[in-house]
């Protein structure tokens, strides 16, 4: 890594650290940690005001911890649906913190690319299924991990994850990066 691009790091995460809160989309406190220094933003990507890089961590102010990964962009198999020729897959690790158990069935997950919406795409080949046991409970203490992927566009584009823990409320969490 050349000494400019690790000054940059550095600075985006003294950047990260000082927009460590925001109010927007409701009652979110954001906290960005970047699992690595690859994981910076570029000098030349913007996020939105309130929303956290993929491969950050956010915590929910009931005391659910999320984690969404990088995109790994693939091709999916002939199985898939809907179809596409790119999609971009999502480990999304969940950790109950809260003071009670949580229930899966609250939450969700949605992708749009400039504004639009994007359809998720469900692979059994590749095992991109989604939220598979919503009826679970995570008790206090303890973490699952769920992997989600949506269908892309031929090129590159900036993507917004969007993660609800509750139904309910309008409590978000938004993730963004290129995909």
């Amino acid at each position: 890594m050349s000494t400019a691009r690790a000054v940059a790091a550095v600075c985006a995460v003294f950047a990260l650290g000082a927009c460590g809160t925001s109010t927007a989309g409701g009652d979110t406190e954001t906290t960005a940690i970047p699992e690595a220094a690859s994981a910076q933003p570029s000098p030349t990507t913007t996020l939105p005001a309130g929303s956290l890089e993929f491969g950050s961590e956010h915590r929910f102010p009931s005391g659910l911890v999320v984690r969404v990964s990088s995109p790994s962009v693939f091709e999916p198999s002939e199985n898939a649906y809907p179809r596409s020729e790119r999609a971009a897959a999502f480990s999304i690790s969940l950790l109950n913190e809260g003071e009670e158990p949580y229930r899966l069935s609250g939450f969700s997950v949605e992708a749009r690319i400039d504004g639009e919406e994007i359809e998720q795409v469900n692979d059994s080949t590749r095992g991109y299924n989604g939220i598979t046991e919503p009826d679970r409970d995570i008790s206090v203490g303890e973490s699952t991990e769920m992997t989600v992927a949506f269908a892309l566009e031929p090129t590159p584009r900036q993507l917004e994850l969007t993660l609800h823990p509750d139904a309910t409320k309008p409590t978000k969490a938004v993730f963004v990066g290129l995909a």
